[in-house]
């Protein structure tokens, strides 16, 4: 489980990307398509077209972290393109976590393919 500050700014690109990209990639993303700096500290969430695969890039002030996730079954809860205007959409470091959890944000509930270990 990942854990980050509350007052960290996290950004979703709410359009799908093509997870091929890794460091150079989503950081040209993070800084043509959403127009934010890549080196901020903020954290920026990208997924694939299916929304089972989710990747995050982070600045630490040192370096850039790429942190993945794949699903072996089911999808991220994720918005559309038209519920934001810009490209992106901005959570709380909760809603992040709620995410990565499976926790369905607009059902309030987890996901059903989210199972306990």
């Amino acid at each position: 489980m990942l854990s980050f500050s509350g007052s960290i700014r996290v950004f979703l690109c709410v359009e799908p990307c093509d997870m091929r990209q890794s460091f150079n990639g989503l950081h040209d993303t993070v800084s043509t398509q959403l127009a934010e700096d890549p080196r901020s500290g903020t954290l920026f969430a990208f997924t694939n077209k299916r929304r089972s695969l989710l990747k995050i890039l982070y600045w630490d002030g040192s370096g850039l972290w790429v942190l993945a996730k794949r699903l072996e079954k089911g999808t991220f809860s994720w918005p559309k393109g038209t519920d934001v205007s810009g490209g992106k959409l901005r959570l709380s470091a909760t809603a992040l976590a709620f995410l990565l959890d499976g926790i369905d944000m607009r059902e309030g509930c987890r996901r059903p393919w989210y199972g306990i270990s």
